[in-house]
Parts: structure tokens; C-alpha cells; sequence
């Protein structure tokens, strides 16, 4: 890992958001990440933190990749985000992409050098990603790609989008699910800018249309029929990890903002925490962070060792993490008052962000069919094989 230790990668992530605390709500008013900001998480190596150091990353574990996403998570989501995606693309070229790909792509991600973005959400594809549009087609000695994307994490500054599509239907009709990596600057690639959504607001998300974008037959990733089961997959898989996370550090964050407010704020003389209702907020809330970072830490060492059942264990980390994350802020927002509802409120800004946290990556109910589906067939029920690519709602 490059010298750097578990503590030493906490502790730089701790850095890097203690840096920056002081700005996330101005980039939250804003719409923006600041280029430099970017620029020097890349610097810090937190684009390429779990990358191996053969590719220019840090080989960081998925325990210590998820301590990072925590403490990003606790001051911006935004730049969460930012980790998240670049991860995603990283993730999925690391295990589907061939020699050449990740020799071109991976340090490139992992220096920053390169701003990548999953595009994958369209208007009837959503919850089911089976049901994309976009066309992938072969043409010459090349592939086109025409389509629109909606809903995707700074993809109004990414260099590059990581495309699912079908390829051998008509207008996208039918077809096998396939994946295209698609720069940016290519003729033909249109964005709109997103602003004012609930949250994520410093994320720069944006709609992408491709319009016969013309790239080569080597910016496909893994044989088409392979896109959406393996490529897609595996970047969801890791979105979801980050993601839950990253929401366990906003519970955390919301508690320790919601409790010193408690200590300071006095009403009718007595401290707001003196007062039951508080302190019952209080005491819930703490045990829904708690409990959301054990199984966060379950879903990390099963990841490390390989296990099966890292999938659905992930799947729950997220679930939890992300109700955790909203029932902790909307306490915090509560116990604040005033204060929590501010422009500049961590709370609210949290609060925000969490709600969506329950949408993206697997909404909050379609993950609760998944793990019962896995619990179920456990006990002999139901036939088949659990897909939960086809059923993440993508940034």
C-alpha cells in the first residue's frame, strides 16, 4: 500500500475532511465541487484509495475504503460522490476490463487525471436497468452509441462515462446488454446540468444525451451480453458499499452535532438535555448509527475474504446505513430546531442527502426483497438466481 498503514488512510481521510468542513455548505449553496477540491482528493490518492498500488492506487482494504467514505461522508456527500463514482468505474475496469483497458484507464482514474462517471439511469430505466435504451451498435471498425442518461453523479464534468446500452436490437429494443467507455469530448456528447435536486446538490449532476457518438471497438468493456449481470454488476456492488458508508458517517456527524447542540442550547432555564424527549431522540438515534456501522463492518470483512455472501450482506449495510442516516439527521434537524434548518445546517444538508441515499444504488424497498429473496432461498423457497444489478437504481 504504498507505506500507508490502516490508521495512516483513516486518519488521511479524517484530514481531508477536517480541511474542508468549513466549505460544504458554500458548495452545497453553490452546485459545484471546486476543480481544486477534485484535484486535490486525486493528489491525496482518495480517487484510487482501493485500487491496487500496481495501477497507481492505495490497495486500501474495503474496511479502511470504508472508513474514508465515512469520514468524506460526515462533512459532504458531494464529495462522497466524488470518491463513490471514480470507484465504481475503477471497480468494474479492474475486474472486467482487459489488459489494455486497465492499463490505460486505471492509473489515469486513480491520479485523477481522468474524472469518470457511471451512466447508466434512464427515464424508463430506473429500478430496472434491463429495460435501458441507449444503442450500442457495431458500425465499421468502431461502435455508435445514441441515447440519453439521466440523473448522473458529476456528469456534467466528467471526461468519461462508463455507458450501459444493448447492442444487436433495434433503437435499443431487445438486444444483449453491453458496456462502452465514452469520452466526453467525443462529437456527438451533449449534457444538461442539473440543479436544485433534494440533495447531492455539489455533485454536478447532470442529463447526457449521445447522439451517434463513434468509439472504438476497444472502449468495450467484457463481451456484450456481459454489461448488465458482471460490468454493471460489479460497479453497483461497489456504489452500494461506499454509499453505506458514507451514511454511517452522516449519522455520526448528525449525532455529535444534534448532542453538543443538546449540552449548549438551554430552554426554560435547563439545558436540552435535561429533557427526556431529547435525550429518547438522542438514545434511538445512537443505536441506529451503531448498529448501521456493525453491519457496514460485516459487509467489509466478508468483502476482504472473498465470501458469496458479501453481495447481500452489502446490499443490507446499505439499507440500514441509509435509514440509519436519514432517521439520525431528521432527529438532529429535530432537536436543533432553527438551528438544524439554517442554510448553512450540516443537519439539513444531511438530511437531505440521506433521503436520497434510500433511492440510489437499490431503493429501500427493492433492497428489502433482495434480502428476503436471499433469506427465502436459504430455506428452499423460490427458484432462480438473485440479480440485484437488475434492480439498482444507478447515479
Amino acid at each position: 500500500m504504498n507505506g500507508t498503514t490502516a490508521v495512516d488512510l483513516t486518519a488521511l481521510g479524517a484530514r481531508f475532511a477536517d480541511a474542508v468542513r468549513g466549505d460544504a455548505a458554500a458548495w452545497d449553496a453553490r452546485g459545484e465541487l471546486p476543480a481544486e477540491v477534485r484535484r486535490e482528493a486525486a493528489r491525496e490518492g482518495l480517487l484510487g484509495a482501493d485500487l491496487p498500488p500496481r495501477h497507481g492506487g492505495l490497495g486500501a482494504t474495503p474496511a479502511q475504503l470504508g472508513e474514508v467514505c465515512a469520514r468524506l461522508g460526515g462533512v459532504c456527500g458531494s464529495l462522497r460522490g466524488l470518491v463513490t463514482v471514480q470507484g465504481m468505474v475503477g471497480a468494474a475496469l479492474l475486474r472486467w476490463g482487459t489488459a489494455g483497458q486497465r492499463e490505460r484507464w486505471l492509473p489515469a482514474l486513480a491520479r485523477g487525471e481522468v474524472l469518470a462517471a457511471f451512466a447508466a439511469t434512464e427515464t424508463e430505466a430506473g429500478s430496472d436497468l434491463a429495460a435501458v435504451a441507449t444503442a450500442v451498435e457495431p458500425h465499421g471498425d468502431a461502435y455508435t452509441v445514441s441515447g440519453a442518461k439521466r440523473w448522473i453523479t458529476f456528469g456534467e464534468v466528467a471526461d468519461v462515462y462508463l455507458v450501459l446500452g444493448r447492442t444487436g436490437g433495434a433503437d435499443g429494443a431487445g438486444g444483449r446488454p453491453v458496456v462502452a467507455l465514452v469520452e466526453a469530448d467525443r462529437p456527438g456528447v451533449r449534457r444538461e446540468p442539473v440543479r436544485g435536486q433534494l440533495g447531492l446538490r455539489a455533485a454536478q449532476v447532470a442529463h447526457v444525451w449521445f447522439d451517434g457518438v463513434r468509439v472504438p471497438r476497444e472502449n468495450l468493456v467484457a463481451p456484450p451480453g456481459f454489461g448488465l449481470s458482471h460490468v454493471v454488476g460489479t460497479a453497483l456492488d461497489h456504489g452500494r458499499f461506499t454509499v453505506a458508508w458514507g451514511c454511517v458517517g452522516m449519522a455520526e456527524a448528525c449525532l455529535g452535532a444534534a448532542a453538543e447542540h443538546a449540552v449548549r442550547r438551554t430552554q426554560g432555564g435547563v439545558a436540552l438535555a435535561g429533557h427526556q424527549q431529547v435525550r429518547a431522540l438522542l438514545g434511538r438515534a445512537a443505536v441506529d448509527g451503531r448498529a448501521a456501522r456493525e453491519l457496514c463492518l460485516r459487509a467489509a470483512r466478508l468483502r476482504a475474504a472473498g465470501d458469496p455472501d458479501a453481495v447481500v450482506e452489502t446490499v443490507a449495510a446499505k439499507y440500514a446505513a441509509a435509514r440509519a442516516a436519514t432517521a439520525v439527521a431528521g432527529s438532529a434537524v429535530q432537536v436543533m430546531g432553527a438551528a438544524g434548518c439554517a442554510p448553512d445546517s450540516l443537519v439539513g444538508r444531511c438530511y437531505r442527502d440521506a433521503k436520497v441515499m434510500e433511492i440510489i444504488e437499490g431503493s429501500a424497498q427493492v433492497s428489502e426483497l433482495h434480502i428476503a429473496d436471499h433469506l427465502l432461498r436459504a430455506h428452499g423457497h423460490g427458484p432462480g438466481r438473485w440479480r440485484p444489478e437488475r434492480e439498482g437504481e444507478p447515479r
